[in-house]
């Protein structure tokens, strides 16, 4: 202890003579220093190199330290339970000893933590702090103070590490031993392990047989440097057969007194083997455990279901707070990821607008427009595509995008060319270009059958499509396929509706059918001109007519009719043409 004494007292002296150098300045601030002292400034400058004595806790050495001490406390801790294990069992010569090399072993590694316990302690009284008052008005000034650093670590702070430091291991385990090793008994002893716990009440076990048996025992001891004469009339007692009813209670302890570790030196079979059973019972909650009627047997088994449930419900709370910060982190990356995949897929839908636009050849004020609503959707967080492009557009910016890509189309339909509707006409045409529906088909795919009601004239804006025709010729069977690209398919409506007379044009009970097979080669984008959105707009184009003379035109129908199927009977009543103009014409 005198060099630890000595240790401790060099490395003060050293830190000290660093912590005033570190303050000291160059040769001319001595210099001020000293013509400072002969105008009378000798007190001040003491208080000066006095502060300059006191450390910053914000520097690097402080903060090694401090992660340096804490290790070392956690260390120590460690270390305590070494005390617990130094008793040994001579079952034979009924007698206790203590394991000296794990003593030394135990004495000489507390001994070094409380050293830097207590330059930890030192180092307290010439630590700064910064005054809380301070850093709430933004002002993180270090008080260098010494006493009041002092005053502020001496109550609570310094009283604990004063209690921490005392050597209670290496003065109390020494007197509980010379009081195991006795002939009294104390019933007062205390453990904190149940290996210590098994030796007292094995010694507690020895005690009660001499009390018994006091003739027997007169100058016996327990210690096993001087023990001497026969106390094999303990084993009568103190006997380890579970089936002897009448030998000592061991309760809890006596699996530990018939493994043999108390008789064992091998530090870590005995370590290991005391583990196991700890962890087992904490575990268990110390549910096996079969105890005698001894108090502090009791109060142990006790103590260690009540540590074994708080353990429990620590870890459980742990868990839960685990769960929820991972279910929480999972959260946040997965949004993150969501959010990096919908960047991504936003960033390809932009890139295949893009291009869709582009081949289009909008012009660009109507570019413009799309990509403005676009964007203003993605804003939104709406997924924007190609098949719902159009039918989200506001209705004026969609009427401007169906005519640029299909009014050349349905001018260079034949019915129209022919009744000369894109001169005359082009209202109607518009109309109809404002009534088109945009459709989107998978290749290899049918959309219409030969043989289905024309219900929809198509115009095929994008992709390839085949029509396939069958027609029985002569008994035989000929097949040919045409292939469309950008080009129209079921025309026959429109001549249907605007040139039909009857109540089937009004109510669409019934419709001309399809000669040809319409299916996708390619992806295909069209636009779909229903037969109910036809008759509505040749409804509306018809009102201008008064009903006599629909009656009339209709009358005139049904007359040259009646006159074909008179005259030509062969025909089966087909329509002769008249000279006379349809209202298609005079519209």
């Amino acid at each position: 202890m005198v060099m630890s004494y000595q240790i401790l007292k060099k490395t003060v002296s050293v830190m000290s003579y660093f912590c005033h150098q570190q303050g000291n300045g160059a040769r001319n601030n001595q210099d001020i220093e000293r013509q400072f002292l002969k105008n009378g400034g000798g007190d001040s400058v003491k208080e000066t190199t006095a502060q300059k004595k006191i450390l910053d806790p914000r520097k690097a050495f402080l903060k090694r330290w401090n992660v340096g001490f804490v290790l070392s406390c956690v260390i120590a801790v460690s270390l305590d339970p070494l005390f617990f294990y130094l008793p040994v069992i001579n079952e034979e010569k009924k007698c206790i000893r203590l394991d000296k090399k794990l003593w030394i072993t135990a004495i000489v590694l507390r001994s070094f933590f409380d050293i830097i316990y207590l330059l930890h302690i030192i180092l307290q009284f010439r630590t700064g702090f910064i005054d809380k008052k301070l850093l709430k008005s933004g002002k993180s000034e270090l008080n260098k103070d010494a006493w009041k650093i002092a005053r502020k670590y001496l109550w609570p702070w310094f009283l604990f590490d004063i209690i921490t430091i005392l050597p209670i291991p290496q003065v109390v385990t020494p007197t509980i031993f010379s009081e195991m090793r006795g002939t009294k008994s104390s019933k007062k002893v205390l453990g904190a392990f149940w290996y210590f716990f098994s030796t007292q009440r094995l010694a507690a076990c020895w005690h009660e047989a001499c009390g018994q048996n006091r003739s027997r025992c007169v100058g016996i001891s327990f210690d096993c440097d001087h023990s001497i004469g026969n106390l094999s009339f303990i084993n009568d007692i103190c006997s380890l057969n579970t089936e002897n009813k009448t030998s000592f209670d061991f309760g809890i302890f006596l699996k530990a007194l018939q493994s043999g570790v108390l008789e064992s030196e091998d530090f870590p079979q005995k370590l290991f083997y005391s583990f196991w059973w700890g962890m087992r019972n904490l575990s268990s909650l110390g549910q096996n455990l079969e105890t005698s009627n001894y108090i502090w047997e009791n109060c142990f088994a006790l103590g260690i279901s009540i540590f074994g449930l708080v353990l429990f419900l620590y870890f459980m709370g742990n868990l839960q707070m685990y769960m929820q910060w991972t279910a929480t982190k999972s959260v946040k990356n997965w949004d993150k990821v969501r959010k990096k995949m919908k960047s991504r897929k936003r960033q390809k839908q932009q890139k295949i607008m893009r291009s869709w636009i582009s081949q289009r050849g909008f012009d660009s004020t109507i570019k413009s427009e799309i990509m403005r609503n676009i964007d203003q959707r993605f804003e939104e967080d709406e997924d924007v595509y190609v098949e719902n492009l159009i039918p989200d557009l506001p209705p004026d910016l969609q009427n401007n995008v169906k005519r640029h890509l299909c009014l050349n189309l349905l001018k260079n339909l034949k019915f129209v060319k022919d009744n000369g509707l894109a001169a005359k006409h082009e209202q109607l045409l518009l109309k109809i270009c404002d009534s088109l529906k945009p459709k989107f088909y998978k290749e290899h795919c049918y959309i219409v059958q030969e043989g289905d009601p024309i219900d929809a004239v198509f115009l095929i804006t994008e992709g390839t499509v085949w029509t396939c025709t069958s027609s029985s010729n002569g008994g035989k069977d000929s097949q040919h396929a045409e292939r469309l690209e950008k080009n129209f398919f079921g025309e026959e409506l429109l001549e249907w509706v605007m040139k039909s007379y009857s109540a089937d044009m009004y109510n669409l009970s019934k419709l001309p059918i399809y000669s040809k097979t319409l299916k996708t080669h390619t992806k295909v984008e069209a636009f779909v001109l229903m037969a109910s959105d036809l008759k509505q707009i040749w409804h509306s184009k018809l009102s201008q007519f008064g009903p006599e003379e629909l009656q009339s035109q209709a009358a005139s129908r049904v007359q040259r009719i009646w006159r074909g199927h008179r005259d030509h009977p062969k025909t089966d009543g087909a329509v002769v043409e008249s000279k006379e103009p349809s209202i298609l014409q005079r519209i």
